[in-house]
């Protein structure tokens, strides 16, 4: 296991072959996606040192779109795990999953990772266990958390996040540290059947350790559903450029989410790259959206969070459960009253291709598309993260 850097570094991506590294699109192609996505154009957002609260858009409500149905996502217990069980079937009373969609697994314990080999055991395993009807896949332990391999005579290991390599098998073309980017097919596409239409399950990992803890979490997502339609508040999306140069290189994007029109959400654009202010948004409201990139958000509880509200930051080590290797790890969003997150769980190298692109996540989210189709389709490379929270959460909500 290799140490945490000290101070923790990301440095910019190398170039590949001979080629630069993948730039984000253009400003033109994003709005003209965006246009689409949100049914309108124009501004309304806030483009500042600090954010302040902006009106609602007055742009059209984008067409919804039918979402995930509760039928077709499979839940995965560690057998023989009490806690999982215990999880699983609290799940299944919230949100009505199938008997047949409860799988038991024989899980490695003890460990935080699972060889490849062990792995490639277990999915052969859920392979022959699961139904067509599952498309996607909820996992109800935290442990193990990545799939490694011995990367032979290369020296290190190769990392994928356990629910990345359910979806997209594991393969060491998606890890080995500041290996190239390598598109997921489900990067932001139409499909809502992604196992019918490209043989792939988008997984997430509750990512909660007691039953206790999940019982609160599926209590928020189960509050989210539907709760934006007609709503009298405005939630509120904070895109952060900090003062940490290599941790905020998504901040085109951040942007370009922020000059257009999102119906009904409030877009704050917060640029600390100077380092004259905060580099952290506190004691704000109706948060839905955060995103930023630090190593460590110390102040995240302050925030009040809206049911469904989904967070991350672009660090190294987010993902690496249960400690973040000193970084903030992505269960923390989640203590602080947030729904979902994402991070990478070995040195990924800034590549924006590896997060999520806020563009396509607050676009697709708002369509009424569930947390884990938006969150997924968000991130173009996703095999060194890990994705958690509550999968069905949808708080544009649209009946499947």
């Amino acid at each position: 296991m290799a140490a945490p850097h000290d101070p923790p570094q990301m440095p910019c991506p190398p170039p590949v072959r001979g080629r630069a590294p993948r730039r984000l699109l253009s400003a033109a192609a994003w709005a003209a996606w965006l246009a689409l996505a949100a049914c309108g154009g124009g501004g309304g957002g806030t483009v500042a040192s600090s954010g302040t609260t902006p009106s609602p858009s007055p742009t059209p409500a984008p067409a919804p779109v039918p979402s995930l149905a509760a039928s077709e996502l499979a839940v995965l217990i560690a057998d023989g795990d009490a806690t999982s069980e215990a999880i699983a079937l609290a799940y299944q009373k919230a949100r009505g999953i199938p008997d047949a969609h409860l799988i038991r697994l024989t899980v490695p314990r003890g460990s935080d990772s699972i060889s490849s080999a062990d792995f490639a055991t277990l999915k052969a395993s859920l392979d022959a266990k699961l139904p067509a009807t599952a498309q996607v896949l909820l996992l109800t332990w935290t442990q193990p958390s990545r799939v490694v391999e011995t990367l032979a005579g290369a020296g290190g290991n190769c990392s994928m996040g356990i629910t990345s390599a359910l979806t997209l098998g594991y393969s060491t073309k998606y890890c080995g540290q500041c290996v190239a980017p390598t598109t997921s097919a489900y990067y932001n596409v139409d499909t809502r059947k992604p196992w019918t239409d490209l043989k792939l399950r988008p997984s997430m990992m509750l990512g909660a350790a007691t039953l206790a803890q999940a019982q609160t979490l599926i209590a928020r997502g189960v509050a989210a559903d539907g709760s934006m339609l007609g709503s009298s508040i405005t939630p509120q999306a904070w895109l952060v450029r900090t003062s940490d140069a290599n941790r905020s290189v998504r901040y085109p994007d951040f942007q370009l989410l922020a000059a257009s029109s999102l119906a009904g959400v409030g877009l704050h654009y917060v640029d600390n790259s100077a380092g004259r202010a905060a580099d952290e948004i506190t004691g704000q409201s109706n948060v839905m959206f955060y995103l930023t990139g630090l190593a460590n958000v110390a102040q995240a509880a302050t925030n009040g969070y809206l049911p469904g509200a989904v967070a991350d930051s672009l660090t190294s080590y987010g993902g690496y459960l249960p400690d973040g290797l000193g970084q903030m790890p992505i269960t923390t969003w989640l203590q602080a009253g947030l729904t979902g997150s994402y991070g990478t769980q070995e040195e990924p190298c800034n590549y924006t291709e590896k997060f999520p692109r806020a563009t396509v996540l607050a676009a697709r989210y708002r369509r009424g598309e569930t947390l884990i189709e938006a969150y997924w389709k968000s991130v173009q490379s996703p095999g060194q993260g890990l994705f958690i929270g509550e999968p069905l959460a949808r708080p544009w909500a649209v009946a499947p």
